[in-house]
């Protein structure tokens, strides 16, 4: 996307470059090409949407830093492996379960996710640091926990629509 290699990017930046590569991709541009140039256009604007996917979503893109560093990730096997960490999850999702019977449910829900959304950038913030200064392990360990959150802020986004879909 023609941007520095780091975590911390400049989203502006990144907007304008996947504006600029899609204008310059999007298949609609080639609808009188040959049957070859209209599938690469397809292919490159596919390519396109999944850096930009990438690149604008923080755990995907230290996935990505980390990979390109030859971090390996294991979708079977890696889990955040900290106990108290893991205790705190399994509270968040009781609190995350409990909340549809709250007398003001959805305000829980915002509550919960404002929660959520903070540790989550704490450990954002922790991560930047950590691939920073080189610390792999400790980077890859921190985007494992970020996934926890992930899931968490879907599932409280996903209350949260079924509540509203479910209020006369």
């Amino acid at each position: 996307m023609g941007l520095p290699v780091a975590f911390d990017i400049d989203r502006a930046a990144l907007d304008e470059a996947y504006r600029q590569l899609q204008g310059k991709l999007h298949p609609d541009r080639y609808a009188q090409a040959g049957d070859q140039e209209r599938r690469l256009a397809m292919q490159g604007s596919a390519w396109v949407n999944e850096a930009y996917a990438t690149l604008k979503d923080d755990t995907r893109r230290a996935r990505y830093l980390l990979t390109l560093h030859g971090v390996a990730f294991d979708e079977e096997r890696d889990t955040a492996d900290d106990p108290a960490f893991l205790m705190e999850q399994m509270e968040l999702r009781e609190a995350l379960e409990e909340a549809p019977a709250e007398a003001d449910p959805l305000g829980r829900l915002d509550s919960l996710s404002a929660d959520i959304n903070a540790r989550r950038q704490g450990l954002s913030d922790q991560l930047s640091e950590s691939l920073d200064a080189g610390r792999l392990d400790e980077a890859k360990a921190l985007v494992l926990k970020m996934r926890f959150y992930d899931k968490l802020r879907d599932e409280a986004r996903r209350t949260a629509e079924r509540l509203e879909d479910e209020l006369p």
